[in-house]
């Protein structure tokens, strides 16, 4: 029978012999990959570049954001980074990138690279950025509930956050979507992590989540290595090849 008092016995007896064996081995040959989702997605939304990392030798985690608040999000991410064995190349799409933006300022964290995502300035929060252009249509068909979490109907999905994708997987898509607490959009951001390392970015030119060209003035702000794919706002699922080579480049500058 089952022993609760041995079994936690055994965990921290391995969780002390992992420990042990990774100083022993030291830091890793090549940098971890952490992806950080955005909202109206969870992990799964990388499931077609995953694979194209770890055929590299890649180590790559997924965090799986609570998109309850800025905070919470950042702090998924920061156990995500240090549970990595050594380097880390941080990627964030959508509003990931702003949770980048403050979860990277670690020892650990080698380079970051925005997927069609945010990129705020210290004292900037994601609600602040591109006032002075359209609504991107996607934003303007927002749903938003009783307890004050915003998704998107499965139609928006469709014609304006995946145009680029199978109708199929656009349906999967929307229904496996993570709603985000609107007031996350009010959170500032204490700390830049790309103004002290380096970044790349990848502009959706067809992108009607986040305008264009707004993703081109982040990318010009953080001094991002720059790469335009003509996409939705999620590249990851259409383009996943030049998403992969984009994230492989950075891991290959950052050992």
């Amino acid at each position: 029978m089952f022993n609760l008092k041995t079994g936690l016995t055994l965990i921290a007896a391995a969780a002390a012999f992992s420990g042990a064996s990774a100083m022993a081995a030291g830091p890793a040959e090549q940098p971890s990959v952490v992806i950080v989702h955005g909202a109206f997605a969870d992990g799964s939304d990388w499931a077609k570049v995953i694979p194209l990392l770890q055929a590299k030798g890649i180590k790559v985690t997924a965090v799986q954001n609570p998109l309850t608040s800025l905070a919470d999000d950042v702090a998924a991410a920061k156990r995500a980074i240090d549970n990595q064995p050594g380097k880390v190349v941080l990627v964030g799409h959508s509003w990931g990138g702003t949770v980048i933006t403050e979860a990277g300022d670690n020892d650990k964290v080698a380079g970051l690279v925005y997927v069609a995502a945010f990129a705020p300035d210290v004292g900037q929060a994601t609600g602040d950025l591109g006032k002075d252009l359209p609504v991107p249509p996607g934003i303007a068909k927002l749903a938003v509930d009783k307890a004050g979490f915003a998704s998107l109907p499965a139609a928006a999905v469709a014609a304006d956050f995946a145009q680029d994708v199978p109708a199929k997987q656009a349906a999967v898509m929307a229904a496996t979507q993570g709603p985000i607490a609107v007031k996350a959009f009010g959170e500032k951001v204490s700390t830049a992590a790309w103004k002290n390392r380096p970044s790349w970015y990848i502009v959706s030119k067809n992108d009607r989540m986040i305008q264009p060209d707004l993703e081109r003035a982040f990318a010009k702000q953080i001094g991002a290595k720059t790469t335009e794919l003509p996409t939705s706002h999620v590249p990851q699922q259409s383009r996943p090849a030049d998403v992969a080579k984009v994230i492989l480049d950075a891991v290959a500058a950052s050992k």
